[in-house]
């Protein structure tokens, strides 16, 4: 079947403002938009710019907006946006991000917000047996969270950075999430300064857009949910001390 892919393009160093560029391409239902994308890439337009690593949905490289939702390339099937011929699928590069090249992103802001909540287990007390030992109960309350790909959809996808950019995002919370809930954890108080500074957890609003988009079906707005409860049990135990 013939499909059309409608492709936001912008070259900083050439264009104005970014345009988009129409390519038709014959490709199979079952196929991935990834597949047709190399299409164009190999085939007819060398210029065109955009990630892709693994292809499998692991890396997170080829998040971009298609029709208007939030995902993976790599995850997305011709037949899943493009179901009749002559159908027109319309590629842009996520927002919120800085756009390099075409649907090349600059995530300098998305990961300089994930550092900031110290993504990695806080813990420098002596190792008893030579493990941090914890139930299959207690690993299960944050077990989605460490499936997160750093692919940047959810970000892409949260109505409140369309006016806060200053907004921690939905990413950096989850994963700071993984680590509050992970027993094993002792980093909380490093970490609450920047959860519950006003640009932290707070500016969300629970549009669900995070999950919706997410690749890796991580409950995200709950996880940002359980978090502000976190911060809030906290704050009361302390002001009650």
């Amino acid at each position: 079947m013939k499909i059309i892919l409608k492709v936001q393009r912008y070259n900083p160093d050439t264009d104005e403002a970014p345009y988009f560029q129409e390519y038709e391409v014959e490709t199979d239902p079952n196929e991935r938009l990834l597949d047709a994308l190399m299409q164009v890439k190999r085939f007819q337009d060398g210029s065109l710019g955009f990630r892709k690593s693994c292809a499998h949905g692991v890396c997170g490289s080829d998040a971009m907006r298609i029709n208007g939702q939030d995902g993976l390339a790599c995850k997305t099937l011709i037949k899943e946006v493009a179901p009749n011929e002559g159908d027109t699928v319309t590629v842009e590069p996520l927002k919120h991000l800085p756009v390099q090249r075409d649907l090349i992103v600059d995530q300098a802001a998305f990961f300089e917000k994930y550092r900031s909540i110290k993504p990695f287990l806080i813990n420098d007390e002596p190792v008893a047996a030579g493990e941090r030992r914890q139930s299959q109960d207690e690993r299960m309350q944050y077990d989605d969270t460490t499936n997160c790909i750093l692919c940047a959809s959810c970000y892409s996808a949260c109505p409140v950075l369309d006016g806060n950019t200053a907004f921690l995002g939905p990413a950096a919370i989850a994963q700071a999430y993984r680590f509050l809930a992970d027993t094993r954890d002792l980093g909380f108080e490093i970490r609450f300064p920047v959860l519950n500074h006003p640009d932290g957890v707070w500016p969300c609003e629970n549009h669900f857009k995070c999950t919706q988009a997410c690749p890796r079906a991580i409950l995200i707005t709950k996880r940002i949910n359980q978090t502000k409860r976190l911060l809030e049990k906290y704050k009361t135990k302390d002001s009650v001390s």
